[in-house]
């Protein structure tokens, strides 16, 4: 089990250059294939929604090449600190296999980011998304969403700080039991490998999570972890517990399973997930 290709979204933003400085230092640490991934503005949707009188304007052929350049633009101006970013890491550019050593690539598409970032994405061994400040306090961000509802993959959201700070040396893994979180510590393996420690946080005494038994898998896997119970505070979510245990453990790394309520739209920013997402500093796994 290890981690042999990376996609990461290449937005444009601060949230996308802080993903690409987490893939490539993951890049390194696995000896692995980064691929950035940027996705322009498809103009047909422009035209699409004024044809159906979604827009108070009318549209012209001058109005959408302006958009569409400055799409040209973005993509090229993320292209170029994406290339020059990992060539500070040391990554050899490459476009096809085999490749012995970290190397990176470059992909851009257009169309609509969630769906072609997801479709995209079932061909990694892990994604790493930016945690866009814009989708803060909002019920989901759809790329996100999309990608983990339909990707199948482990997604990485990276915080936004540029060098990141050092990640994956210390990993707490939210437990409660679940399928979610049994996924969570699968999709973690190779990161758990390579952390200097490992911590069990259970929010609350729950019969069904039995973290006991999580601990003798990890250690049949040669890997020693802590155990800590948080004790559920009235009033206070399990994501804000989960998060404050985290920090005051010293991780540098949160691997959980993505769940919420019984609402499609809040199925995996519901909840302890949508807190996390929302308020987390530090990288966090999330499974589906």
């Amino acid at each position: 089990m290890t981690i042999r290709t990376i996609l990461v979204g290449a937005s444009g933003g601060a949230a996308g250059n802080g993903a690409i400085e987490v893939a490539c230092t993951l890049a390194l640490r696995f000896g692995a294939h980064v691929e950035g991934y940027h996705v322009k503005f498809d103009p047909n949707e422009i035209i699409a929604a004024a044809a159906g009188g979604g827009l108070p304007m009318p549209v012209d052929d001058v109005w959408i090449g302006r958009i569409m350049g400055s799409a040209d633009d973005l993509a090229s101006r993320t292209k170029e600190n994406f290339l020059a970013t990992c060539g500070r890491y040391g990554l050899a550019q490459a476009d096809k296999p085999p490749q012995t050593g970290a190397s990176a690539a470059w992909l851009d598409e257009v169309g609509r980011a969630p769906a072609l970032l997801s479709d995209r994405s079932r061909f990694f061994d892990l994604v790493v998304l930016g945690r866009s400040d814009r989708v803060v306090d909002l019920p989901a961000s759809d790329a996100i969403e999309r990608t983990l509802l339909h990707s199948g993959r482990p997604v990485l959201l990276a915080p936004s700080t540029t060098p990141p700070p050092p990640i994956g040396e210390t990993i707490a893994i939210g437990w409660d039991g679940s399928p979610q979180s049994v996924r969570a510590v699968i999709a973690a393996m190779p990161l758990l490998r390579k952390a200097k420690k490992i911590i069990l946080l259970t929010v609350g005494k729950k019969p069904e999570a039995n973290p006991e038994a999580v601990s003798e898998y990890l250690g049949w896997h040669g890997l020693a972890s802590e155990r800590q119970i948080i004790h559920a505070v009235s009033g206070v979510g399990a994501g804000e517990q989960l998060l404050s245990s985290a920090r005051e453990a010293g991780a540098d790394m949160l691997a959980m399973g993505a769940f919420g309520h019984a609402t499609w739209r809040e199925m995996l920013f519901g909840g302890a997930t949508h807190t996390i997402v929302g308020t987390s500093l530090l990288p966090v796994l999330l499974t589906h």
